[in-house]
């Protein structure tokens, strides 16, 4: 065979050998203990909690019944009035904006809570599986605070600020009982909305008789004003007074066109010795003599007994007519403002639709075993994959 020949037959050769070596060089894979440690912990912090909550959900746990109900704060239609009065309702401030909120505060407050609980005693129904049941159930010497953190767990309130709408579902131990808990809490909204409109109404009956009485007083005031002005210059009415004088002048001024025509005709037949002329000479003096006495008259000082010119007189009377004329549009105003505060103190402008009636469970929805237990997986793994990566990030580094 020729050194050609046996060249190729050396590479595969090499190859297993090489492939001896490495086989040689690797060590048997085999259990170590940190990864006895890692099962361990999974099973501490993922088994263990899992199965310990799935437990206590099917054995130790109290079925639970839900009542849902559904309502929204209403107010009572006055478009009509509203625009034949030019809208006094707004001012009158029987709008229901925010009284939903008030609403849904209310329900979580402390003040339903013990309401609820001295005609229902909470503390008794909801502590019945008391200790076997601790998560779900209250101790029975709870304090107020504590059984009102209670009532938030039990019972879920949805509110939509754009439609007003409020939906509450009550978790109860029975059926019944949560039937009743949630018309108990209808029953105490209506309370609350009630004791808003009744100090809505007197609110609103009282504001509306302190400006009525505001505007009495400055429409009394004002024409007191204007008669006191007319008895101290003794004109009723100056611009009545001051068109009286106008006739005059101008009754003067006729009187004196016709007897310059008169005298203009007599003189072409008549001598200037004519006692005729004489006579007609002397009434056009005299009534020249009346025109320039009334026309100082209208720029006199001594037109009244304060010697006050008539532009003057005229600026004071006009300013009272004024005051008195505001003073009238302002009381009519207040008085229909106070027409409609009594009309509507007469009725409920506000009052709470129940659109949902509290329902009647048929079986247990709660407490949601699947879920919870589902949750508590997850998060168990998510809590024990981090502290495997950071178990293994410090031991690298190490």
């Amino acid at each position: 065979m020729t050194k050609d020949e046996s060249q190729p037959q050396a590479k595969p050769d090499l190859a297993r050998q090489n492939a001896t070596n490495v086989n040689s060089m690797a060590i048997k894979a085999k259990l170590r203990p940190r990864h006895y440690g890692l099962f361990l912990s999974l099973v501490l912090l993922v088994a263990a909690p899992v199965i310990i909550v799935a437990l206590y959900l099917m054995v130790l746990a109290k079925p639970q019944y839900a009542s849902e109900v559904g309502f929204v704060i209403r107010q009572e239609e006055t478009g009509s009035g509203s625009q034949m009065l030019g809208g006094l309702t707004q001012i009158l401030g029987t709008q229901s904006a925010g009284n939903s909120d008030l609403l849904f505060e209310f329900i979580q407050s402390q003040d339903i809570v013990q309401r609820i609980d001295d005609d229902f005693d909470l503390v008794a129904h909801y502590s019945h599986a008391w200790p076997w049941d601790p998560v779900f159930s209250v101790w029975p010497s709870a304090t107020i605070e504590e059984l009102v953190g209670f009532w938030k767990r039990m019972v879920r309130i949805t509110y939509d600020q754009s439609s007003g709408i409020i939906m509450v579902e009550v978790r109860a131990r029975s059926p019944d009982s949560a039937q009743e808990i949630a018309s108990k809490i209808v029953q105490q909204s209506e309370t609350m909305i009630n004791t808003l409109n009744e100090k809505a109404r007197k609110d609103s009956l009282a504001n509306a008789n302190l400006d009525l009485d505001k505007a009495l007083s400055q429409l009394r005031f004002a024409r007191e004003e204007l008669i006191e002005y007319q008895a101290r210059t003794q004109i009723i009415d100056p611009q009545a007074d001051l068109q009286g004088r106008m006739g005059v002048m101008s009754n003067f001024q006729q009187q004196l066109a016709q007897a310059l025509v008169d005298l203009d005709l007599l003189g072409d037949t008549a001598s200037a010795s004519d006692p005729r002329v004489q006579q007609l000479e002397n009434r056009i003096e005299a009534i020249k003599d009346l025109i320039a006495e009334e026309r100082q008259n209208f720029a006199a000082q001594n037109v009244t007994v304060e010697n006050t010119d008539y532009p003057r007189l005229l600026a004071q009377y006009e300013g009272l007519r004024v005051d008195v004329m505001f003073a009238e549009e302002n009381y009519r105003s207040a008085l229909a403002a106070h027409t409609l505060a009594r009309t509507n103190a007469e009725r409920q402008q506000l009052y709470l639709a129940t659109f949902i009636k509290p329902t009647l469970a048929q079986k247990s929805e709660y407490p949601q075993r699947f879920l919870l237990v589902s949750l508590t997986a997850f998060f168990a793994v998510l809590l024990w994959s981090a502290l495997a990566l950071v178990y293994y990030s410090l031991r690298d580094r190490g």
